[in-house]
C-alpha cells in the first residue's frame, strides 16, 4: 500500500499547533510536589495588581507600537478566576488577535513587591511584542513537516506519518523556546524600567520558582541564565 499523502495530516495538525503554542508562560511547569502557596480572594488579587497594571500597560503598549507596527497592541490584562491554579502568568491571544496577559491569584500572592509583579507583566507583554506565539507555531509546523517527509521517505503508513508529525511538532516548538524566554526577559526588563519599576528587584522572583535546569528541549532556560540576562540588560539602561 502506498504511503498516506501528507495533506491530511497537515490539515489535522493545524489545530494541534494552535493548542501547542497558544501561550507563553512565565514559569516552567512546577514539580508534582510543590509547597503550598498563600491564596488571595479575587478582589484582593485585583487590588494588588491594579496599580501595577495602571503604570505598566501604557508603557507596554507604547513599546508594542514602536517595535511591532501593525500588531494589535491593546493588551487585555486579567486574573484567572480559578483560585486553585498554581503561581503562573501567561500570554495568549483572543480569536481576533487581541493580546491577553493572565495572572493566577497564586502568583499575585507569591509576589513580594510591585516590582516583581511589574517584571512578570513586562515579560509577558514582551512575548507578544516579539511575536513568540507565531514564531513557536512556525517552529512546530517546520518540525512537523520535516518529520512527516522523513516518515514518508522510510515508508511509514498513514498512522506512522501522523505520529511522526506530532512528535516533530512537539520537538520543533521547543527548539527555540529557551531563546524566546530570554528575549522576553530582556525586553521585559526595558518595559519594567521605563514604567518606573526596578527590574533587578523584580527578577528576584526567579530565585523562588522551581529551576528547570538546562534540560535538553526544555521549555525554559535555567533561572541563573534568566537573571544574568536581566542584570546585563539593566546595566545598559
Amino acid at each position: 500500500m502506498p504511503p498516506k499523502p501528507l495533506a491530511a495530516p497537515i490539515l489535522s495538525l493545524s489545530l494541534s499547533l494552535l493548542l501547542l503554542a497558544a501561550c507563553q508562560t512565565t514559569t516552567a511547569p512546577p514539580p508534582s510536589q510543590s509547597a503550598p502557596v498563600a491564596r488571595l480572594s479575587l478582589a484582593e488579587a485585583e487590588a494588588r495588581l491594579a496599580p501595577v497594571q495602571a503604570r505598566m500597560e501604557p508603557v507596554a503598549e507604547r513599546q508594542c507600537r514602536a517595535r511591532a507596527p501593525g500588531v494589535n497592541c491593546d493588551f487585555q490584562i486579567s486574573i484567572d478566576p480559578d483560585r486553585s491554579q498554581p503561581p503562573n502568568a501567561y500570554q495568549s491571544q483572543s480569536p481576533s488577535g487581541r493580546p491577553r496577559i493572565t495572572f493566577t491569584t497564586a502568583l499575585i500572592a507569591d509576589a513580594r513587591n510591585p516590582d516583581e509583579l511589574a517584571f512578570v507583566l513586562g515579560h509577558e507583554a514582551a512575548h507578544h511584542i516579539q511575536g513568540h506565539i507565531a514564531r513557536s507555531q512556525g517552529d512546530a509546523l517546520s518540525g512537523a513537516l520535516l518529520a512527516g517527509v522523513l516518515a514518508v521517505a522510510i515508508g511509514a503508513d498513514g498512522s506512522g506519518v501522523d505520529l511522526a508529525m506530532d512528535l516533530g511538532a512537539g520537538i520543533g516548538s521547543r527548539v527555540y523556546s529557551k531563546d524566546y524566554e530570554l528575549e522576553a526577559d530582556q525586553l521585559g526588563t526595558v518595559i519594567t524600567h521605563d514604567a518606573g519599576y526596578d527590574p533587578l528587584i523584580g527578577v528576584a522572583y526567579f530565585t523562588r520558582i522551581p529551576d528547570p535546569g538546562n534540560r535538553f528541549l526544555g521549555t525554559h532556560p535555567p533561572n541563573r541564565d534568566r537573571i544574568a540576562r536581566v542584570e546585563a540588560t539593566a546595566r545598559g539602561l
